[in-house]
């Protein structure tokens, strides 16, 4: 069972900027379940991305991989493709500690490389699945075109790129009924107003999004042609961009 996310649950004096360190791994599988909606039915559905793009001999990379859900989806999908090997990226200590823990724990003969480095320095070679899963709204905005251009570059053809993401919206309507409607549930799933205030404010200028326009813009200017949003629940969802 996982540890309960009680990180805000208290008054703190200095709330400073979100990271991924020990305490937010203790307790991320239950944040994020709380979160972010639609979590399962995403790392659900990219298990079943792989199953169909997922080519002999190809690598597949989960590119901030946390705690290695996605990783774990994407390799239950690998029985009947030979020669395929995930490698698994993420720059915090705490997370690919963790990581490598649960990965371990499951026998498998796909062989996985769990990394601890920063995504934006791994080579991306003979690719067939990419996944960035909630990882690139938290690189700063020039370094995002850099990272979506060497995914591309390292994809096979016909290769895919799985990019889940918060997204803003232009309109100012939707976009604050959707911010509501997602606090509604957080609130739902037992956030207090305190939690939810305290976990902005810690988020803010660390977690930076993009409108799905904007996304669209920058994979094409990667050289991705063909891209679509597969799925949304309020301010989350994912787009599925083919080379």
């Amino acid at each position: 069972m996982a540890n309960k996310d009680n990180i805000y649950n208290k008054p703190l004096q200095q709330i400073g900027g979100f990271t991924f360190d020990e305490q937010v791994a203790q307790v991320f599988p239950d944040m994020i379940k709380r979160s972010v909606p639609g979590y399962e039915k995403i790392i659900q559905t990219i298990a079943m991305i792989t199953e169909r793009k997922a080519v002999a001999n190809s690598n597949l990379y989960d590119l901030g991989c946390s705690l290695g859900a996605t990783t774990l989806s994407m390799r239950s999908a690998l029985k009947n493709t030979q020669g395929c090997q995930i490698i698994a990226v993420d720059s915090s200590e705490a997370m690919i500690k963790r990581c490598s823990e649960t990965i371990n724990a499951y026998r498998s003969d796909i062989p996985v490389s769990v990394l601890q480095e920063d995504i934006c320095n791994i080579k991306i070679e003979n690719a067939s699945v990419v996944v960035l899963n909630f990882t690139l709204q938290f690189l700063t905005p020039e370094k995002r075109l850099e990272l979506l251009t060497n995914i591309y570059n390292g994809l096979l053809p016909g290769g895919v790129l799985v990019l889940s993401e918060k997204f803003v919206f232009e309109d100012e309507l939707s976009h604050q009924l959707l911010i509501d409607l997602h606090l509604d549930f957080k609130r739902n799933n037992g956030y207090s107003e305190l939690e939810i205030s305290q976990k902005r404010s810690s988020l803010e200028n660390v977690l930076i999004a993009d409108t799905v326009e904007q996304h669209y813009q920058r994979l094409q200017k990667a050289g991705f042609e063909h891209n679509n949003l597969w799925y949304q629940c309020f301010n989350f969802g994912s787009i599925l961009s083919i080379k």
